[in-house]
């Protein structure tokens, strides 16, 4: 029988989208053991400073690429959004789950119905904050840093007034009990890749036992965040955000035949700035990659501000 050996974070939320891979795996491929190789990234390990200060989002994959170069594990999971923009030759992400909620949402401590001003909004995400200040003027945004299990015990502890995380990572660890407000993309428009599953596996090994895995609408939204994000050479310390979706229906006045659209969706602050700028593209899903581009594009030559705080 051969043994998959698959490589994750060890905290609940990466092993619950470890084991979602896993279930997959088990229900086409009964002739395979399973095995996860887990460990703390320095990401995970690290938590008095926010993530730009140490080396950015590709802290919390560097140990299981590693693993996957020495042959410990055979593939690897990870949340999108924390994969880099540039992904190694020989690791490639061999493929994408289908999207969970891509929102945001707010967590206030248990017991409360509104947010008490007299204490911080918790968040460690430059995107999040710079939208936030426009949401909530006058509440304090403060970094808090941990698992999503971590921030909740700080937050019923009482360090803060509420929490802002990813919709996705609450329903998969099952407390969407806990979100108390979902946040439009409109109002607060998510991280590329959020709520998606990647997987990044060895080039040139066979992974086709994963194909059901994989969505391929996903895969072209994916592809179009990421090309956004990387056109602009986003990191942790920029506030930017992308999200793609296929809306339905043709839309002639762009020039755009097909049944369903492929709309992105960008924003972009300077480093440093607490204005942003807000903008569109659409096109067919097949252009997802020069989307991103053109997105990009546009954002830099209009530089007219689209929203502030």
């Amino acid at each position: 029988m051969q043994k998959i050996r698959i490589g994750t974070r060890e905290s609940r939320l990466a092993v619950i989208q470890a084991e979602i891979l896993a279930e997959h795996i088990c229900r086409c491929c009964e002739d395979r053991e399973l095995q996860f190789v887990t460990m703390k990234t320095k990401g995970d390990r690290i938590l008095d400073q926010t993530l730009d200060k140490i080396g950015g989002k590709g802290l919390f994959v560097k140990e299981l690429e590693l693993s996957l170069r020495e042959g410990r594990s055979d593939l690897s999971v990870h949340s999108l959004k924390d994969v880099p923009m540039e992904v190694p030759e020989d690791l490639p992400i061999i493929g994408v789950s289908a999207r969970e909620d891509a929102r945001d949402v707010l967590v206030l401590p248990k017991g409360t119905t509104k947010i008490n001003s007299l204490r911080p909004l918790g968040t460690s995400s430059p995107r999040r904050v710079i939208q936030l200040r426009r949401l909530f003027p006058e509440i304090e945004i403060k970094s808090v840093r941990g698992n999503v299990l971590t921030r909740l015990a700080k937050l019923d502890g009482g360090e803060y007034s509420g929490l802002v995380l990813a919709a996705a990572g609450l329903k998969r660890l099952g407390l969407a009990d806990r979100i108390s407000r979902y946040f439009s993309v409109e109002e607060m428009l998510p991280a590329a890749g959020q709520g998606v599953i990647a997987v990044q596996g060895r080039r040139g090994e066979d992974y086709g036992y994963l194909d059901g895995f994989f969505d391929s609408d996903t895969s072209f939204c994916a592809l179009a965040e990421r090309s956004f994000i990387r056109a602009l050479d986003g990191g942790c310390s920029s506030p930017i955000a992308a999200y793609a979706e296929l809306v339905p229906g043709a839309d002639k006045a762009e020039g755009i035949s097909e049944d369903c659209v492929l709309k992105l969706t960008g924003l972009y602050a300077e480093e440093g700035s607490r204005e942003y700028r807000i903008a569109s593209v659409r096109g067919t899903k097949e252009e997802a990659e020069r989307l991103g581009r053109e997105l990009a594009f546009v954002m830099n030559k209009n530089q007219n501000i689209l929203c502030s705080e």
